[in-house]
């Protein structure tokens, strides 16, 4: 019996693919470095690991939502440059200079907690200004952006901070020919042009996530920053899939079957029997739940792959189970159920339960919890260099 077989659920992690991804992005994005944007734990998918692999593929920069996710990237040994991006008053400011992250200012309450933690560190603080370019959540004001600039430059001027980027973020760059995305690169390239006639000379010159990334290459200035596409699912389906961008998907989320037994028609299923036998059937006992980040919204929906077949949530997720209808099959307890992966196999895609759920693969794949132990593998179903760790650390609208 092989690692994983013993295991009740897991999340497998084809490192060689997210590889291959920053590769193909890299070369979407040829002019321009890439950033690596690991925040929610790499998106479920671990990371430390998805960012080492990352930098193995040449990605330049990592980037992170919170200081927190920053600094565990230092505690674990990765040097290079890293970014992070949402701070709150009281924030660990003097913690991020000290471990030498680009920490991102968005109004002057934040341009003063950095140049006391810098002071008082006795160190340049690595600063980079975000432009508020119409996505309207964090970001500086058009209107604020020169009283904004002057005071980073002031700052700067006596040693206290470095200016190193200038940036923003698109609010609809995955739905192609959104006049927002003009728009916002107009606006973008205005507030880069003030700072920089106001003596800003920035290392990095940033807006393009993801799908901009793949559909908007006037957007890539110095750097594009690759979230969701990078662990190889698509951006937005209009865009196209994986696929069509040489993407593959990374995460294959599996369980072993518990229990495979035989009910007679009229069998109420689940919570709430919403799903009643018709006849004389078979269910298998899937062991993950809403707890282990399965939709429960995706009760009577969400599609499985088990014994070769793809089969249909029946009833309700539960917090930590849920039941598919086997239609007579009779697997043996033990036998895998592929709830979702690349769909090589005829299995789900992560795509396929973000429908299911009325929400986004972005969402899918995050929301897989602490409990689910990731495996690791270089290699696409070679099961060579595995690894098995815990988890670390309208829809439409990705992060």
């Amino acid at each position: 019996m092989n690692e994983t077989a013993t295991l009740r659920a897991r999340a497998e992690i084809d490192l060689a693919a997210l590889r291959a991804n920053v590769r193909a992005l890299r070369t979407r994005a040829s002019g321009a470095q890439l950033m690596a944007v690991v925040k929610s734990d790499a998106y479920g998918h671990g990371a430390v690991r998805c960012a080492e692999a990352a930098l193995q593929a040449g990605a330049t920069w990592l980037g992170t939502a919170t200081p927190q996710e920053a600094l565990a990237l230092r505690a674990a040994g990765l040097g290079g440059r890293v970014m992070c991006w949402l701070w709150t008053p009281g924030g660990p400011w003097r913690e991020a200079i000290e471990a030498d992250i680009d920490v991102s200012v968005s109004g002057m309450w934040a341009l003063g907690e950095v140049v006391a933690a810098a002071t008082e560190a006795g160190i340049p603080a690595r600063v980079q200004l975000k432009a508020d370019t119409g996505l309207g959540r964090n970001g500086c004001q058009p209107a604020d952006w020169p009283e904004l600039v002057s005071a980073a430059r002031a700052a700067e001027a006596e040693g206290i901070l470095r200016v190193t980027g200038l940036w923003s973020h698109f609010a609809c760059a995955d739905e192609p020919g959104h006049p927002s995305i003009a728009a916002q690169l107009n606006v973008f390239r205005d507030m880069v042009t003030y700072a920089e006639k106001e003596g800003v000379r920035p290392e990095v010159r940033h807006i393009a996530n993801s799908p901009a990334t793949l559909t908007v290459p006037e957007s890539h200035f110095d750097l594009v920053r690759t979230g969701i596409a990078m662990y190889g699912i698509s951006p937005s389906p209009e865009l196209g899939t994986p696929a069509d961008f040489g993407l593959r998907p990374v995460m294959t989320l599996a369980a072993s079957v518990a229990l495979v037994k035989q009910v007679p028609p009229g069998h109420g299923i689940s919570y709430g029997h919403h799903y009643t036998t018709t006849a004389e059937t078979t269910l298998a006992l899937v062991p993950l739940g809403y707890a282990d980040g399965i939709p429960r919204h995706a009760s009577g929906r969400g599609p499985v792959l088990v014994a070769g077949r793809r089969r249909t949530v029946a009833g309700r997720v539960a917090m930590d189970q849920f039941v598919v209808d086997l239609g007579g099959d009779t697997p043996e307890p033990g036998a895998e159920a592929v709830i979702f992966g690349p769909g090589d196999r005829g299995e789900p895609t992560a795509e396929d339960w973000a429908v299911a759920a009325d929400t986004i693969a972005y969402e899918i794949v995050t929301r897989i919890g602490g409990r689910v132990p990731r495996v690791y593998r270089d290699g696409a179903g070679t099961g060579h260099g595995a690894r098995k760790t815990g988890a670390t650390g309208g829809v439409r609208g990705r992060g």
